[in-house]
């Protein structure tokens, strides 16, 4: 299981097995198909590892390749469907980055300076000028900013770009974004002085094979690694009332005279959240989210939770991202904003509020408990009525 880290240079290679203990089947299979340097679509749970099956091929020709000149630094592109995702592989390759820097060191070896930027709405007009006076070696992105860039003067850092990874391809491939998003990605290849390697990340969602021609557009095939195995899940329906036909308490959020639910969800939100180390709630509309939060924390009497939306900046969701990782919060109450791959750390439990949109949604929602390698993923779901059920 460890033969593959031989296509990596030494430095790479060592500080990934002092890292981890062995990769995991998605890296296996992914990094033999990156380093033949065939188009890829790499498919496995969520807590696989296929972040870094994606990157460390990448980071290991950075590190070792002579650092072009600076108009053709920028080699990676890696376009996510969320902002909040993208800025979490922002934070998450800070680890190896500083890690293969330390192991360059300890072999003799003088590291490059490799630099990661992330450009989306949220990004202020002087940093998107900054980078385009000094590109960085990766660049981080949505499909939107990704179209506004290659639209713009902007998009001549894009021509020396050598690797193209779409993270979350499956929740796009079917939209109206993706269809979007396919553009781009044809636009780029006719910018680029050499057609980019296309590595795409998703969830074990069928049919791969159409996720795949997506990925590859026309005239290019596309490798599929499956590495999907049965993520464990363990999901509940809880309802909070014995009779759904028949309640009897009044909720000030609804109108006056009509019985809700509410009054019974509220402690039994607070209840599952103070069970467990760390919990995400999530609802369908934002205006839930706030009150929900409210609510749960009006009842415990401190800040247990916060709302987590798309209506909140960018540096405010950040904060509330580490607050929970870092345990000074025990819950978000979220939105679809933390629906897909982003690292939320050790949470154990996901709560959802009312059935959520789709099946493969709910998958995904559930699938943020347990996120690390083989544990497992518990989920609750609550009804509001009978309809939800």
């Amino acid at each position: 299981m460890g033969q593959v880290l031989d296509l990596f240079s030494p430095p790479v290679r060592d500080w990934f097995r002092a890292t981890f203990a062995d990769p995991t089947p998605v890296q296996e299979r992914g990094w033999e198909e990156v380093a033949a340097g065939r188009h890829v679509l790499m498919a496995a749970p969520t807590g696989s590892g296929k972040t870094l099956a994606a990157f460390l091929w990448c980071l290991d020709r950075l590190s070792s390749e002579p650092t072009p000149a600076e108009a053709e630094r920028c080699r990676v592109l890696y376009v996510s469907p969320l902002k909040a995702l993208a800025h979490d592989v922002d934070r998450n390759l800070r680890s190896p980055l500083v890690g293969i820097r330390h192991q360059m060191e300890n072999l003799g070896i003088k590291p490059p300076e490799i630099s990661v930027a992330i450009r989306t709405g949220d990004t202020p007009a002087d940093v998107r000028r900054s980078m385009e006076r000094h590109p960085p070696d990766i660049l981080i992105t949505t499909p939107e900013s990704l179209f506004l860039l290659l639209t713009s003067a902007a998009r001549k850092i894009l021509a020396s770009v050598r690797w193209l990874i779409v993270d979350e391809i499956h929740s796009v491939a079917s939209t109206k974004r993706g269809s979007h998003l396919a553009l781009s990605l044809e636009r780029l290849c006719e910018l680029t002085r050499a057609e980019p390697q296309r590595i795409g990340l998703s969830a074990t969602q069928k049919p791969l094979e159409e996720v795949g021609r997506f990925l590859g557009g026309a005239g290019r095939d596309v490798s599929i690694v499956d590495a999907g195995r049965l993520k464990t899940m363990e999901v509940r329906v809880e309802v909070p009332v014995e009779d759904m036909t028949r309640l009897t308490t009044e909720d000030e959020d609804s109108a006056r005279g009509q019985n809700s639910i509410w009054p019974a969800i509220y402690p039994r939100l607070l209840e599952l959240i103070r069970a467990h180390r760390s919990t995400i709630v999530f609802v369908n509309s934002r205006r839930l989210a706030e009150r929900i939060a409210a609510r749960v924390n009006e009842l415990a009497e401190e800040d247990l939770v916060r709302a987590h939306h798309g209506s909140i900046s960018r540096e405010q969701r950040l904060l509330i991202e580490d607050e929970l990782k870092a345990g000074r919060l025990r819950g978000l109450v979220a939105t679809s904003t933390l629906e897909l791959g982003i690292d939320m750390g050790a949470v154990d439990l996901v709560l959802q509020i009312e059935a959520p949109p789709s099946v493969a949604a709910g998958i995904q929602r559930v699938g943020r408990a347990g996120h690390s390698v083989g544990e497992v993923s518990r989920g609750v779901i609550i009804p509001k009525f009978r309809g939800d059920l």
